[in-house]
This record gives structure tokens, C-alpha cells and sequence, in this order.
């Protein structure tokens, strides 16, 4: 059973993701396009889980299932689409069996892309709601130690909710941002 643990923002963690993104990025090879930075620990100043999330962008999906051991060479642990049509799903623990990262992967294009890169985007955009969010995730935590079900369906309406106001957010923002493949 894992503890359901969120700490204060982390600085470092900006550096695992940019020293783990190109490992990433070498081990898909031609079929990585671009890799984001995602979740919480890209959200400058709100506690977060301490594992880093990385959004990868490939050309084609299926050759994923082909590389699996190149991610599994650098420690990673297949998980296949794991309840999300469309994605690969890798997670990583350090020595000590505790997680630190986790990679979703999707094909250029789908729609679970811009859902997550407008979240980010929006949390750091509105600082304000990012500390709410922050807020509620060390209540949970406290609430939830042992059970990480009822952690994630605490977070599930606040997420539901940012999220409207995020897709709304973007659709009002002109020209669209452009984003950098290795920073928030």
C-alpha cells in the first residue's frame, strides 16, 4: 500500500523532468515529437505528489508497443492504455519501491493532449486557483493517507471544474500560446 503524501513544490523537480525527458525522448527515438511537462510538479508553487508526469507526443502510437523495452531499460514498468483509450502508460520507482515518475504517452493529436497541456496551463496562469488546489490536496492527503481511491475522488469535481474554466480559459486566449516542449 502506497502513503498518499503531497510535499511543498520542489525547484528540482523542473531539472528530473528536463534530465528524464531526453532519456525519454532517446529511448522512443524518430517516433518522439515533443515532451511536456505535466501535473503538479510543473505547477510552480502548490504542493504536489513527488513524482514527476511526462505528456508524450509520438507520430504513431502502435510503435510504443515495440519500444516498451527501451522505456523498460531505464526502469520503467508497462502498464498499456491502463483505463484511457489511445494511451501508454509507464510508471517508474526509485530503489526504495517508492514512485517518482510516471510517462502518459499519446499519438499527435488527441484530444487528452490539449486537456492536460490547457490544466497546466491555466493552474499557472491563475495562481490563485492553483493555491485552492494546493489546499485541497494537503486536506486530502491528511484525510486519505492510506487510501489513494478516495484522495483522487476528493480532487475528482475541484479537477472537473478547473478544468471547464480551463478549456473555456483557452478558448478565449488569442493567438494560442505556443509552448515550449521542456518547460511548464
Amino acid at each position: 500500500m502506497r502513503k498518499v503524501e503531497v510535499v511543498p513544490h520542489n525547484p528540482q523537480w523542473r531539472e528530473v523532468f528536463k534530465v528524464e525527458s531526453q532519456q525519454i525522448s532517446h529511448a522512443l527515438g524518430e517516433n518522439c515529437a515533443i515532451v511536456h511537462h505535466i501535473g503538479s510538479t510543473a505547477i510552480p508553487g502548490i504542493y504536489a505528489k513527488p513524482i514527476v508526469d511526462f505528456l508524450v507526443e509520438v507520430k504513431d502510437i502502435t510503435k510504443v508497443n515495440k519500444q516498451t523495452p527501451e522505456m523498460e531499460s531505464l526502469g520503467y514498468e508497462a502498464m498499456g492504455e491502463y483505463g484511457i483509450p489511445g494511451r501508454r502508460y509507464f510508471r517508474k520507482d526509485n530503489a526504495l519501491g517508492v514512485r517518482t515518475h510516471h510517462v502518459h504517452i499519446f499519438e499527435v493529436g488527441s484530444v487528452e493532449i490539449e486537456r492536460h497541456l490547457v490544466f497546466r496551463d491555466y493552474a499557472i496562469a491563475h495562481p490563485e486557483e492553483a493555491q485552492q488546489y494546493s489546499e485541497l490536496k494537503r486536506d486530502l492527503a491528511q484525510k486519505y493517507p492510506h487510501d489513494i481511491e478516495g484522495y483522487m475522488d476528493g480532487k475528482d469535481g475541484f479537477i472537473k471544474e478547473m478544468q471547464r474554466k480551463a478549456t473555456q480559459w483557452k478558448g478565449r486566449q488569442c493567438p494560442p500560446k505556443h509552448r515550449s516542449p521542456h518547460q511548464p
